[in-house]
Parts: structure tokens; C-alpha cells; sequence
């Protein structure tokens, strides 16, 4: 065990603060389209392992980063519009457990397709940002930029659904999805669009964690976990309760890890989100049913 209060303490603190902006990105087109369609996307992770093959083959291809990164979240965004069209829809009216199973298979579709189609190996983007020290600390530039950019793609989407008419519409769908089809909202385009803007912000994700993570089919088991953990503890479909989870998860892996190792930081992650489930059920936002 190496806790302490100092500078290696503080140093895990603010990378736990720079890892959070990312997960609460993960988690947010997560929290989106549940809030809105009331369907768990249960492949949703494997829609960003998805992003990161499109940027790696278009970089790899010579088109420049910021380039493949756009053509990363449209083909993210594209790929959640096809998603929400041709299995989705056909179970919006279908027992829960049927929206999970279906989603389930195509969690297993997409890293079955992608181990068959790319192989095993893991594939980089090869660009190195380096990193800036500060009083002895140091600080990944990727994650500077991921906990920047997330921050603007969060403040973005507010803006959105907060000062347009269609992102009103959309929060109206969230609040009472029966109603809103009465007043002459066209729920069918409101689901479509919600589900290409929650895949667009998994390719948002993906474009940033091609510059710290190595690409290969199974990375969605290793963030699939804590993107629901973070959705479930901050109140499914709550946005804002979402922001407030990834930072407390971030943390607990974060400091955890400093003062222990990784897999400890993880562990007690999951453990206090049990503790949290068992006290409060509906998460720590989440309203009762």
C-alpha cells in the first residue's frame, strides 16, 4: 500500500478528474437514448470499438486525424440510426427482456464481425502527444484534450436540446412519450434522430480514445461495464446524474489504483456502486417508479 497525502496523491486525483470527462461522455448518448426510446443499448460499447476501426483505417489511409475523426463519428452516428431502424424498432413495442436480448446479439454480432474481419491483433494510431509536468505531476496531453473536447461535447448537446426545437421535442418525448405523439410530434423521427446524436457521441468517444487506447475487438468488454455502472448508479436516462457518476468512478479507479494497484481501484468501484444499488435503488438521481 504507497497512500499518502502528496504530490502522488494529488497527481492521481486530477488524472482520476481528466478520465471522468471521458466516461461521462461514454456514459451521456448511453443516458440519452434511454432516456428518450426507454431501450438499453447493451452493444452500445461495441458502437465506439466500431469508431475506432473506421479512424484507424482512414488515418492509416492518409487522411489527416481531425478528418478521420469526423468520418469516425458520422460512421458512429450512421451506424446508431441503422441500429435504432432495423432492430430496435421492431421490439420498441416488445418486453424489455427482448430490447436486451436483441441488443445483446448484436453486441456479439459486432465483436464476432470485427475479430473475423481485423483479426486479434491490437492496431494504434501511433501518434504520441507526450505529456506536461506541473510541480512534479504529470499529465497525458491525450487526456487533456479527451477531458476537453467531452466537456465541450457535453456543453454542446445542452445547447442543443436546451435552445433548439428539435432538441425540445426530444425532451418533451423523454418526459411523456405517450402524450407527445397527440400533439402532433412524430415520435418515430424523434427516436431516429436521438439514436444517430447518442451514436455520433459514441464516435465523439471513440475519437478520443483512439489517442490512449489500442484498438482490437474485445475493448468493448473493458469500458461496456463501466459505462452501464456509471448510467445505472447516476439514474438511468439521468444525464446530469451520469456526469456526477463518472467523476466518483473515476476517482475510486484512479485513487484507487495509486494507492493500491488497478485492479483494487476497480474493485472498490464496483463495490461502492453495489453498496449505493442496495441503499437507493433507482440510482443517485434516478426518481422512484
Amino acid at each position: 500500500m504507497d497512500c499518502h497525502l502528496d504530490i502522488f496523491f494529488l497527481e492521481a486525483v486530477l488524472n482520476g478528474l481528466l478520465l471522468a470527462g471521458l466516461l461521462a461522455l461514454l456514459a451521456l448518448g448511453l443516458n440519452l437514448i434511454f432516456g428518450v426510446i426507454d431501450v438499453v443499448w447493451i452493444c452500445y460499447a461495441e458502437l465506439v470499438m466500431v469508431g475506432m476501426y473506421g479512424i484507424h483505417f482512414a488515418y492509416k489511409g492518409g487522411v489527416p486525424f481531425l478528418v478521420a475523426a469526423i468520418i469516425g463519428v458520422l460512421l458512429v452516428a450512421l451506424a446508431g440510426a441503422i441500429l435504432h431502424y432495423v432492430v430496435i424498432r421492431p421490439v420498441l413495442d416488445s418486453a424489455p427482456i427482448n430490447q436486451l436480448l436483441v441488443t445483446g446479439g448484436v453486441l456479439f454480432f459486432l465483436q464476432a464481425a470485427a475479430t473475423m474481419v481485423f483479426g486479434i491483433d491490437f492496431k494504434t494510431l501511433g501518434i504520441r502527444l507526450g505529456s506536461v509536468s506541473v510541480a512534479d505531476m504529470s499529465f497525458a496531453w491525450s487526456r487533456i484534450l479527451a477531458f476537453a473536447v467531452a466537456l465541450a461535447g457535453m456543453l454542446a448537446l445542452w445547447l442543443f436540446l436546451t435552445r433548439t426545437f428539435l432538441g425540445t421535442a426530444i425532451r418533451a418525448i423523454a418526459q411523456d412519450r405517450q402524450i407527445m405523439p397527440l400533439m402532433g410530434v412524430d415520435s418515430r423521427r424523434i427516436y431516429l434522430v436521438t439514436s444517430a446524436i447518442g451514436g455520433g457521441l459514441a464516435g465523439l468517444a471513440a475519437a478520443l480514445m483512439v489517442l490512449q487506447y489500442d484498438i482490437y475487438p474485445q475493448i468493448g468488454l473493458q469500458f461496456g461495464p463501466l459505462i452501464f455502472m456509471i448510467c445505472v448508479l447516476g439514474g438511468l436516462g439521468n444525464m446530469i446524474g451520469g456526469f456526477i457518476a463518472a467523476f466518483i468512478i473515476s476517482e475510486f479507479i484512479a485513487v484507487g489504483g495509486s494507492c493500491f494497484a488497478t485492479e483494487w481501484g476497480y474493485a472498490v468501484a464496483f463495490l461502492f456502486f453495489m453498496v449505493v444499488i442496495f441503499v437507493r435503488p433507482q440510482g443517485l438521481l434516478g426518481s422512484r417508479s
